[in-house]
């Protein structure tokens, strides 16, 4: 018998204290869970294509299909022959789904920063990448975080979260803070797409709790 069950079974009985069993055992039940599993590069089926070096693969099965979610990074490269000749960086994130044994491209991130002749701090945030089902509904959200910038002083870097659930793209774009002095600190301000803004507000609540968590952009 399920806990849930379980509960609702003691709290028919005439005893009031499996009242309390039901308030504190519901808090811990998870009514929808999705696992991930971790790919390495040769976990992942040859006829999925990305670019650049992996820096998180997870395979995960929703309510919609098996998936395979990458994000990716280049190192550094130079392209000759443009105006300024400086360091390149690309950034992409790919979701694929099993469809009748093929596995099909369902959407795509692609950022850069380009021609950069100074410092870049060009990248995924690791640590942010997350699969989750935030309203139970059996269909994963997809969370991406990465920082843009191209400075040759003490100023903010672009930073956004990217997540998509179903194939809708929420986006929520600012920059990030940076430490000018001892107790000194400017930037780290966002806002979120319309997407976003008319969507659950458990998706904005989680994307506040990265933004503050990874503010510093590292």
């Amino acid at each position: 018998m399920s806990s849930l069950i379980r509960c609702f079974f003691y709290l028919s009985m005439p005893n009031n204290k499996y009242i309390l069993i039901l308030l504190l055992v519901l808090p811990f039940i998870s009514f929808s869970q999705i696992k991930t599993i971790q790919l390495r590069e040769t976990d992942i089926p040859k006829s999925i294509s990305y670019k650049g070096k992996i820096v998180n693969a997870v395979r995960y099965t929703d309510a919609t299909a098996d998936n395979i979610v990458i994000s990716c990074q280049t190192d550094e490269y130079v392209v000759k022959d443009t105006e300024y000749e400086g360091t390149n960086i690309d950034l992409f994130a790919y979701s694929y789904t099993l469809k009748n044994g093929n596995w099909l491209l369902n959407w795509k991130v692609y950022d850069f920063e380009k021609d950069c002749p100074f410092d870049m701090n060009t990248k995924f945030i690791k640590d942010a990448f997350s699969v989750t089902d935030l309203n139970n509904d059996n269909i994963a959200e997809i969370w991406l975080m990465y920082t843009t910038g191209c400075r040759s002083d003490i100023s903010e870097d672009v930073m956004k979260v990217i997540m998509y659930e179903n194939g809708k793209k929420y986006a929520m774009r600012g920059e990030n803070r940076v430490q000018a002095g001892n107790n000194e600190y400017f930037g780290g301000d966002y806002t979120f797409d319309t997407i976003f803004r008319q969507g659950p507000k458990q998706f904005r609540d989680y994307a506040a709790q990265l933004w503050k968590k990874h503010i510093l952009g590292k």
